[in-house]
């Protein structure tokens, strides 16, 4: 495969569209990035959330350690005290929660970003580039193994009418007749069309 052609216009057009590509690309993951880090921003409520829970159920559990000392109603005390070190695991695990579902959304929000975008370059932009790199690489192929005939005859099916009118004299004639002179303007025709050197 032939991937940039051998005449300088059309190479500066290659080049400047796989440069907008990765143009393209690079700043729809600047993009994407900069948005989940956005959404990531909002589990500030869900850490403080988890942190007043830890801090809850901690306070609850030191209280009901102490209460568990008190004579006669230490027991009840302490259970109570439990139950408000429990609350503060569940408002632990609703702020984990929130956490865990801010990133979740911040990472496929990201992917989505990326892939959208890149999928949509890639319909529109690499099957052009690849069909040009066979095309390009199939024409060399056959211009350094000699093979013009053959040039010759896709140009006689590929090239326009108004082209083909251009040749002086009949151009299918010539190349039925084996004419080198019609045959190596048809080949070089269909090589400057695959964008490689005749």
């Amino acid at each position: 495969m032939k991937w940039y052609a051998d005449h300088p216009p059309r190479l500066v057009w290659q080049v400047v569209a796989d440069l907008l590509a990765v143009a393209w690309t690079w700043l729809w993951v600047r993009i994407a990035t900069g948005a989940g880090d956005a959404v990531r921003a909002l589990r500030a409520p869900g850490d403080g959330l988890a942190d007043a829970g830890h801090g809850l159920a901690d306070t609850f559990g030191e209280a009901a350690a102490k209460a568990r000392d008190v004579p006669l109603v230490g027991g009840r005390l302490a259970e109570a005290l439990e139950r408000g070190r429990a609350a503060g695991g569940t408002l632990t695990d609703a702020g984990d929660a929130q956490v865990r579902a801010v990133e979740t959304t911040a990472l496929w929000l990201t992917i989505a970003l990326i892939a959208v975008p890149v999928a949509f370059l890639l319909i529109t932009w690499l099957p052009p580039r690849l069909r040009f790199a066979r095309r390009a690489g199939v024409a060399r192929g056959l211009r350094d193994r000699g093979r013009l005939d053959l040039l010759a005859l896709h140009a006689l099916t590929t090239l326009s009418l108004r082209d083909l009118a251009t040749f002086p004299g009949d151009p299918v004639e010539g190349w039925r007749r084996q004419d080198p002179e019609i045959i190596r303007a048809l080949a070089a025709r269909r090589l400057r069309a695959s964008g490689v050197r005749p």
